[in-house]
């Protein structure tokens, strides 16, 4: 067998061309759509930990390797300005032979970060859209693999049957429908009806796992809905004895891996809750806050998301926080203010922001009321994976890390 001996390459030889003989190669290569790395691993942020001042990380990488990186811009969509879309359907499909949910199953319009080129999301894995449903208006009922849920903006708002159960909701509800369970929409009032869908559709794309199907057997009628199988308000009669778990009934509803098993948190009772504890002394970061739980569990409702309620004081400020997860943010009552990434969000009714991962956030009542704001973020999916961290910074500059809750 013949011997081959590793020479060092002389002063000013191949070694120093290797890059531009390299990039001659990817002339080529590309053809094939392969690319001969000529780059270091170029993440778009820097070490979140390593700034203690300042705005955060967030900047985005260059060349080969980051060529699609893109970052979750801060952001506010403001019900003045959005409101006024959701008229304008309402009007047209109130004139339309054809209503909009015959093709393009919804009335809605779909929240565009403006970090994100166009895609249809808030953060890299929430999808955020607000639809409007006007009387008598029925989207058929279908079943898919996103986890996704309502958050009721207008002071009644319609109804959802999930699993054979109706959901008739008001303003501050929120009503799940986890993946895998049938579901289908309705407005019966005399008013038009807003909510906020809310999916982790864009996380269901990347792992090119999201489906639809809207063949439910034994579906009624030619509105293509699910009959009601059980009373009104069967889960919330079930789990929402907080801390007391039925034991004579199974659990499980709809197809989907330990879904929670109760579809409906009322507003009022969040609300109530809230006003109740306004006088405990809260989290410095946070003020008075609740999650939303699956009740067989204790865990977050969707194992991919988290959805919280919080209370501001007046003249409340928190602290500084900034966490590896994503959150949006919708206010339901009173106003305030939030600083993050250089930036300072006036919100008040129905007015919707983002706050990325990373970036240092507080939240300020600037009213003379109790403010209340609901939130979802991805926080669920990055403790499951071991990625979420989170640090907080007080008046002096001090940082230190939060443990988890």
């Amino acid at each position: 067998m013949a011997t081959v001996t590793m020479k060092a390459p002389a002063a000013g030889g191949l070694s120093n061309k290797a890059r531009e003989l390299m990039e001659a190669i990817n002339t080529e290569a590309g053809k094939h759509n392969i690319w001969v790395r000529t780059q270091a691993n170029a993440p778009a942020q820097r070490p979140w930990f390593s700034e203690t001042s300042g705005e955060g990380s967030g900047q985005l990488g260059t060349g080969r390797v980051a060529v699609n990186q893109m970052k979750t811009l801060p952001y506010m969509w403001k019900w003045n300005e959005y409101g006024g879309y959701l008229k304008q359907i309402s009007q047209i499909a109130q004139k339309a032979d054809v209503s909009p949910i015959e093709f393009a199953d919804r009335q809605s319009i779909l929240l565009l970060n403006p970090g994100l080129n166009g895609r249809l999301q808030v953060t890299n894995t929430i999808r955020c859209a607000i639809s409007i449903y006007n009387p008598g208006d029925v989207a058929p009922v279908h079943l898919h693999s996103p986890n996704a849920s309502r958050t009721i903006l207008s002071n009644k708002g319609g109804y959802t049957v999930i699993e054979g159960e109706r959901v008739t909701a008001n303003r501050g509800d929120l009503i799940l429908t986890p993946n895998g369970t049938w579901h289908d929409h309705g407005n019966d009032a005399e008013e038009p009806v807003i909510w906020i869908d809310t999916l982790d559709w864009p996380l269901m794309e990347f792992l090119d796992a999201a489906w639809v199907d809207h063949n439910m057997p034994g579906a009624q009628r030619n509105t293509n809905v699910q009959a009601v199988t059980v009373p009104e308000g069967y889960s919330r009669h079930l789990y929402s004895h907080g801390g007391l778990k039925p034991t004579f009934v199974n659990h499980q509803r709809g197809v989907g891996r330990d879904p929670s098993p109760l579809f409906h948190f009322r507003g009022e009772d969040v609300k109530e809750m809230l006003h109740s504890l306004r006088k405990e002394k809260g989290d410095p970061h946070e003020g008075i806050k609740l999650d939303f739980v699956n009740p067989i569990t204790g865990a977050p409702v969707f194992k991919t998301l988290n959805y919280s309620a919080q209370l501001l004081r007046p003249g409340e400020e928190t602290e500084w926080k900034r966490e590896t997860a994503g959150t949006y943010y919708v206010c339901i009552e009173g106003s305030g203010a939030t600083e993050v990434g250089g930036k300072r969000f006036e919100w008040s009714h129905n007015d919707l922001f983002v706050v990325p991962n990373f970036l240092w956030r507080r939240h300020i009542n600037t009213g003379k009321h109790d403010a209340i704001i609901y939130s979802v973020s991805d926080s669920a999916l990055m403790r499951a994976i071991g990625q979420y961290y989170a640090q907080g910074r007080d008046s002096k500059g001090k940082v230190t890390e939060l443990p988890l809750q």
